[in-house]
């Protein structure tokens, strides 16, 4: 029952009909549980590589995103006669789109995507559930189609014993991540390894403190889905597969989070469903 999903395929560096095959193909095989979650991206090198106009990362991203849609619901793209195979599935409720500002919310909205929210909002001086709030209010504001919304929300999550053994795993590797996103004048510079975690809108220490942070937490009353990672921190191997583990059986459970029974083929009912996949996760 485990969904896989991409958080985020950056859509103008990919051909989007060898994506909508690779989705097609990847659905198949796993039985119908494929989740594509797709964005812009912003990194100018990323796109210089790849012979791509970053000024033209949201023309690009419209034109990739129209194609795969058409191509996920097997009409004919690219010429006349050609539809992608395998033969998709329904992707109705399955195309993701990341965004970062109101009017991207708004927009991803109008074509029926799904919200997906980054981990943390870079470049704010305010907390990033603040800035995103506005975002997930905004979707919903534009929402018009005949099924339910989903938004769903990416977060920092890393339980383990107390916050000074959280602080021993991911502390290191977020100062590192941090530094990058200083010289990219992302993150101020000069913060503490606390004050860095803050900026990643990270949740750790023991399951308890996590849960009440979560509660407080403003665009997650809004969220149908929660994805946990551990990004840019990369624990050792069990101290990763425990922080997993206490996702699962005390932090999921406290937010109302309940697994699906073991016969069934269909997704817990929850006020947040727990997305687990080997990406989002941190694993």
């Amino acid at each position: 029952q485990i969904r896989l999903a991409t958080a985020i395929t950056i859509l103008p560096l990919e051909h989007p009909l060898r994506l909508a095959e690779d989705v097609s193909v990847v659905d198949t095989l796993s039985g119908g549980r494929v989740e594509i979650g797709v964005g812009s991206g912003g990194s100018a090198l990323e796109y210089a590589a790849f012979g791509r106009d970053v000024e033209k990362k949201r023309e690009l991203t419209s034109e990739g995103l129209a194609i795969l849609r058409t191509a996920l619901a097997n009409g004919e793209v690219g010429t006349p006669g050609f539809t992608i195979q395998p033969r998709a599935a329904d992707f109705t409720e399955r195309i993701w789109q990341g965004v970062f500002s109101g009017p991207g919310a708004a927009y991803a909205a109008s074509g029926g995507s799904n919200l997906l929210l980054n981990r943390a909002a870079y470049g704010y001086s305010e907390p990033t559930d603040e800035v995103q709030r506005p975002w997930a209010d905004e979707f919903l504001s534009h929402w018009t189609q005949p099924r339910a919304p989903r938004i769903g929300l990416s977060r920092f999550v890393f339980p383990a014993k107390d916050k000074r053994s959280a602080l021993e795993q991911i502390g290191p590797d977020v100062v590192s991540a941090s530094q990058r996103l200083v010289e990219r004048g992302a993150f101020p510079a000069g913060l503490s390894t606390e004050g860095y975690l803050d900026r990643f809108h990270s949740f750790y220490g023991h399951p308890e403190e996590i849960v009440a942070e979560l509660r407080q937490e403003k665009v997650l009353p809004l969220a149908t889905d929660l994805i946990t990672q551990f990004n840019p921190a990369v624990p050792d191997h069990d101290a990763a597969i425990r922080a997993l583990e206490l996702i699962a059986t005390e932090v999921a459970p406290a937010l109302g989070w309940k697994p699906a029974p073991a016969d069934s083929a269909e997704p817990a009912e929850s006020a947040a469903a727990l997305t687990g996949a080997a990406e989002l996760a941190g694993a």
